[in-house]
């Protein structure tokens, strides 16, 4: 298995398109009913399969990933040939990100002195899903790069 297998609940939600991934293998209910009740080993392969199969048609479509903790922020853009960094990093310790308060009180003071920014950039290994993947591993998150966007055009832009 290449990446991970979906949860219960994504595979709950990819109900429709399971159906249609094992239909192009000529699998109907009655056929894949039989195969979990009499090769549990064969479903788990089928499972893995289909959810190597999502995971590879979403990180190939995915543009921004952010990893928020309490005192940093790092959001990424994903661009075709490399990873683009911005990492924010809060300098007073009494500041939680992950908290509404604390989230405020950053967009009042994002240019103070207890702000801290770095860029970088990083070309993928050979395996750029697989680069993307480790990320969301590590606790990213995808979305559509709102505060990626905001801080490239107010920081890194001027």
């Amino acid at each position: 298995m290449k990446y991970e297998r979906l949860t219960k609940e994504q595979l709950e939600e990819l109900h429709p398109e399971f159906i249609n991934f094992l239909a192009t293998q000529s699998i109907d209910k009655a056929e894949w009913d039989d195969i979990k009740q009499n090769k549990p080993k064969v479903a788990e392969e089928e499972l893995d399969i289909f959810s190597d199969l999502v995971w590879e048609g979403v990180l190939t479509k995915v543009e921004y990933l952010e990893n928020i903790s309490a005192q940093q922020m790092h959001l990424f853009y994903l661009t075709e040939k490399e990873m683009k960094l911005i990492a924010v990093k809060i300098m007073n310790p009494e500041i939680d990100l992950t908290t509404k308060v604390g989230f405020d009180w950053f967009r009042k003071n994002w240019q103070s002195d207890f702000v801290e920014y770095m860029t970088a950039a990083k070309a993928y290994s050979e395996e750029p899903n697989q680069d993307k993947f480790e990320l969301i591993k590590q606790g990213a998150v995808i979305t559509k790069g709102e505060l990626y966007q905001w801080f490239d055009k107010v920081i890194v832009a001027p």
